[in-house]
């Protein structure tokens, strides 16, 4: 017989044969589609309540980070830091003599800096007053430096003429060399060398070789 009327989705227990039982509080009950409708909303708000519940308990939990570059961005693998008894004077020379623009300073309670860096074309250089306690001693303390930083540029006659116009000693003026760069070196008022070239002719392994022999041959690697 179907109970159409009935709506049945369960039948009944063994214990209660007529499919008309309704005793809902004893196993095996009859179940209508509007009860069955109930159960599933009532799960379903369980559910949502306990989901809630577990976000609620943890709002601290960190969302998925992204993976810590090892080279922070924008940094080369190596990087010049340079230590200076005046490292504000020594930017200020950086900026006008080679175009430098500084990224960030960090000073010190006393008003010195303790780490700041500049931009140079697509390099960084670090810059910071000396403090002769943790190691850190600028060339004027230690006699001189063994040190020189090496700068391309694209015109190298106008970079070293604004360097020397802006305060650096001239070394060495621009000379071409037999390795295809024009080259010249400078001292900054802080001590620290500085060569610089702009690269005007490509060669083969081969011919640097052969152009080195007579440079050496003749005690200068300046080229006519």
């Amino acid at each position: 017989m179907l109970l159409a009327s009935a709506q049945v989705f369960a039948v009944c227990s063994p214990a209660s044969p007529s499919p008309l039982w309704r005793g809902r509080d004893k196993p095996g009950a009859l179940l209508t589609r509007k009860d069955k409708g109930i159960g599933v909303k009532k799960k379903a708000a369980k559910k949502s309540a306990k989901a809630k519940t577990t976000r609620k308990a943890t709002p601290g939990k960190a969302r998925k980070s992204k993976k810590v570059l090892a080279i922070p961005k924008g940094y080369r693998t190596i990087t010049a830091h340079l230590v200076c008894r005046n490292a504000a004077g020594a930017m200020a020379f950086y900026t006008k003599a080679l175009g430098a623009k500084t990224r960030m300073s960090m000073p010190t309670p006393d008003g010195k800096v303790a780490h700041a860096e500049m931009q140079i074309g697509d390099s960084l250089l670090m810059v910071a007053d000396e403090n002769p306690q943790m190691g850190a001693t600028a060339p004027e303390t230690i006699g001189g430096s063994a040190v020189h930083m090496f700068l391309y540029v694209k015109d190298i006659d106008a970079a070293f003429a604004r360097a020397v116009a802006a305060g650096a000693t001239a070394d060495m003026p621009p000379m071409n060399m037999f390795w295809g760069d024009r080259y010249a070196k400078l001292t900054d008022p802080f001590g620290h060398k500085w060569s610089m070239a702009t690269h005007v002719e490509d060669m083969s392994p081969k011919e640097m070789a052969r152009r080195g022999a007579e440079a050496f041959a003749k005690g200068s690697p300046a080229v006519d």
